[in-house]
């Protein structure tokens, strides 16, 4: 079976648009942000996101704390590294349907993981029963608690499948 968009050839495009806006590294100016402070999403049953990011994927949690936008609605944060954080809120009363991809939403979270330690996550991932796809040798893609799409890859940052990104 062909590969979906197979039959789709957007070169043409994709040369153009490196034409026009991507810089060499040496000419690219410094990035206005100083990194990704956190990425939030949004949790069913904060027990359960604990266990999922903190036992299984061994992201620890950070802090917990009621959320300043919602009553009752908790905040809270996992280490992903290197000053970054994984954020959840959960929004009791709200009613929010499952997981869904839409534009402007999130499509997955790619978390880079040393390659011992995703060759370790990946059978903890298997033991606990959770689905898991593998792709292209350093990519592990799995649903969180509440249908989030994780990726654990073993390429370093700024790095993917082996060419630098950065």
């Amino acid at each position: 079976m062909p590969r979906h968009g197979s039959d789709i050839d957007r070169t043409a495009e994709w040369d153009d648009l490196r034409a026009r806006y991507l810089r060499p590294r040496p000419d690219r100016p410094t990035s206005a942000a100083r990194g990704v402070h956190h990425v939030a999403l949004l949790s069913s049953d904060v027990e359960r996101t604990i266990h999922f990011y903190q036992e299984l994927l061994e992201l620890p949690l950070t802090d917990l704390f009621e959320n300043r936008d919602y009553a009752g609605s908790t905040h809270f944060f996992f280490d992903i590294g290197n000053g970054n954080a994984l954020a959840f809120f959960d929004m009791p009363g709200l009613g929010l349907g499952p997981y869904a991809e839409v534009l402007g939403g999130l499509h997955h979270l790619a978390i880079s993981v040393e390659p011992g330690r995703w060759g370790r996550l990946r059978a903890k991932l298997d033991a606990a029963g959770v689905a898991t796809q593998h792709v292209d040798g350093s990519s592990l893609y799995f649903s969180g608690p509440d249908g989030e799409r994780i990726e654990l890859i073993s390429d370093p940052l700024e790095e993917m499948y082996g060419r630098p990104i950065g």
